[in-house]
């Protein structure tokens, strides 16, 4: 019997690569020498896409008739286009859950270099700078402060349990509320107005574009912090290194940008901004459970037909595939 044909547009996790090998007929398209002609001659075959950050939208998925599943990695989808592959009858699966606690462990720590100037205090001293004199002292301190968390899911959650832990108030706005003791915001602006600390933990995608942009930043004030670890577009780039250079807001903590791995010109020339090279989730452990499952939603889609973490646009097709 042979096995199903998974198309690998590019290159992987080796938990992935391994995994997949091991049980599918896998196509490596980045190492095709006419990627196109290989896509021709083996679109009736492809049945699944396993993807670590590749754009598909629906011409992509037009090409290949037989498929049924795009596997991705990673918590954002925002490159795939969901709504399209319901239609015409593909689930998308993410890796949620097996980085929450990574992720979360990263955005406090961002947060905290972020106040503190933990980072230019490190290169004060690497620069020979402390026998000339002690780091000046920071304006910044995370005592008495409030945490507005916009998108309180998974990881919102989990930094919002380490976040009590250093004795910040937490509030939130999502699209609706939930069960929690926390505040709830019904806009964005409102948060933000009544909050110290603005913590982005939201989807990527054209619904939330530039969501923060210089009218939330001017209510966040010059007291406020942003840290974004969740993904770039949600912030008007322009607009906060704007609100960085006029003391709008304090600083900026990012671990993720509109254009990666370009950085805006003038984040880079910016003291009050911290800037991770996106590493959310990036330690071996992390990574290798997210391709894990990867690998495990594709075995349970063509094992049992049913896979383990479908994107919310592929629930409804899900369901009506298993009754």
């Amino acid at each position: 019997m042979s096995r199903p044909t998974v198309l690998m547009p590019g290159p992987m996790n080796e938990t992935v690569l391994t995994g997949t090998a091991e049980h599918f007929d896998v196509i490596r398209l980045w190492e095709a020498d006419d990627p196109d002609a290989v896509l021709a001659e083996r679109a009736k075959d492809i049945t699944a896409i396993a993807t670590g950050g590749t754009a598909i939208d629906g011409a992509f998925l037009d090409r290949l008739p037989a498929l049924r599943i795009v596997a991705s990695f990673g918590v954002g989808y925002d490159k795939i286009d969901a709504v399209a592959a319901a239609e015409r009858g593909v689930i998308v699966t993410n890796t949620p859950g097996v980085l929450d606690d990574e992720v979360a462990d990263t955005a406090l720590g961002l947060l905290l270099m972020t106040a503190r100037e933990l980072s230019r205090a490190e290169r004060y001293l690497r620069a020979g700078s402390w026998p000339d004199g002690a780091y000046p002292l920071t304006k910044a301190t995370l005592n008495g402060r409030t945490m507005g968390i916009l998108g309180l899911g998974r990881i919102g959650e989990a930094i919002a349990h380490r976040a009590q832990a250093f004795g910040i108030d937490i509030a939130y706005h999502n699209r609706h509320p939930k069960n929690v003791a926390y505040t709830y915001y019904p806009t964005l602006l409102e948060l933000a107005t009544a909050v110290d600390i603005l913590m982005i933990v939201i989807p990527g995608g054209e619904e939330t574009r530039h969501l923060v942009n210089a009218e939330v930043l001017k209510a966040l004030g010059p007291d406020g912090i942003l840290i974004n670890i969740a993904r770039g577009t949600v912030v008007d780039e322009a607009a906060l290194a704007e609100a960085l250079a006029t003391n709008t807001i304090l600083s900026a903590g990012l671990d993720v940008f509109e254009h990666e791995p370009q950085v805006h010109p003038a984040l880079l020339d910016l003291p009050n901004a911290v800037l991770l090279p996106h590493v959310g989730s990036a330690t071996i452990p992390t990574r290798n459970a997210m391709g894990q499952l990867v690998v495990d939603n594709l075995r349970s889609w063509f094992d049992n037909g049913v896979p383990l973490t479908p994107v919310q646009e592929s629930a409804d097709l899900v369901r009506k595939l298993n009754g």
